[in-house]
């Protein structure tokens, strides 16, 4: 079982973990539900819906690395918000951020909590970004915001972790490859499954 909060707990057998990259789940997840999706919302959005498909999970967890500028290298933060960073058509009328004709609002708010851990808004686009300025999201990645639309479209309960890589800044790749290695043993200890025989 995974303990969300006082109130919600789910058995294993039950959950699908996703996750962009092999070595951001390392060895760690090889005896549970686990999704590789591959980089990129497209990739996120099809692997999942191919996915619940095939098994329909009670809980989808996203576990991934991503950039921040507000929260510490090393820390997990608990995503419950989250801007498609990348889409923008200002040019006919519309906000920044919002997806025309969609039904979506410009922020989407779906996500659980989990005791503990700090609250982040999650920005998603398919881009590596290494200037990060805007204050409308506090948390960077690739693949959050797409994997959202398919859990709170399919009505499935949707938990979002993210392993602070790197500081969205000048130093964003150097940083990345020396910490990603490290979000598996991260997420394994703070969800209550890491083995004290597991490797990375």
């Amino acid at each position: 079982m995974i303990k969300i909060d006082s109130n919600q707990a789910f058995s294993l057998d039950n959950i699908l973990f996703t996750f962009a990259l092999h070595s951001e789940a390392a060895e760690v997840f090889n005896a549970h539900n686990k999704l590789i999706t591959g980089i990129g919302k497209v990739n996120a959005a099809y692997q999942l819906t191919k996915a619940i498909s095939n098994k329909r999970p009670e809980l989808i967890i996203n576990l991934g690395s991503a950039g921040s500028s507000s929260f510490v290298k090393g820390e997990i933060v608990c995503c419950t918000k989250f801007v498609q960073r990348d889409m923008d058509v200002q040019g006919l009328g519309y906000q920044l951020y919002e997806t025309p004709l969609s039904g979506l609002p410009t922020m989407l708010e779906y996500g659980l909590t989990m005791d503990g851990l700090k609250i982040g808004t999650c920005g998603t686009g398919d881009n590596f970004e290494t200037g990060h300025a805007e204050t409308i999201y506090n948390v960077v990645d690739m693949e959050a915001y797409a994997l959202a639309v398919v859990a709170k479209t399919e009505d499935i309960p949707f938990l979002c972790l993210k392993y602070i890589s790197d500081g969205a800044d000048d130093n964003a790749a150097e940083d990345w490859l020396i910490q990603v290695h490290k979000a598996a043993i991260a997420y394994g200890e703070v969800l209550g499954i890491l083995n004290a025989k597991t490797t990375i």
